[in-house]
């Protein structure tokens, strides 16, 4: 299978947004609920167990495309715009 330039763009922000929550949950400043939330999030994207198995065919593949992105959404919503404009410069710099 051919992974396109899109996909592989798509995957290098998750995963660049996936640092950034990862860096406002071990900031100070980040309020108590979001830090639980990402927490949450993260130990549903690494658990084993889905809201919907992944061999019910078209629909076990929702949580991983459509539930898991809503929620890192959600997380960032949470995160004051500050810190997550200084979250985003230091991964930036960690990435450089």
């Amino acid at each position: 299978m051919k992974v396109t330039k899109a996909v592989r763009s798509k995957a290098r922000t998750l995963k660049k947004q996936a640092y950034i929550l990862y860096l406002a949950s071990r900031d100070k400043r980040t309020p108590w609920y979001a830090k639980a939330f990402i927490l949450a999030v993260a130990g549903y994207a690494l658990s084993p167990v889905d809201l919907i198995p992944d061999f019910i065919p078209v629909l076990g593949y929702l949580d991983d495309l459509i539930i898991l992105p809503a929620c890192l959404l959600i997380a960032v919503k949470m995160i004051p715009a500050n810190i997550y404009e200084d979250c985003k410069i230091r991964a930036e710099m960690h990435s450089a």
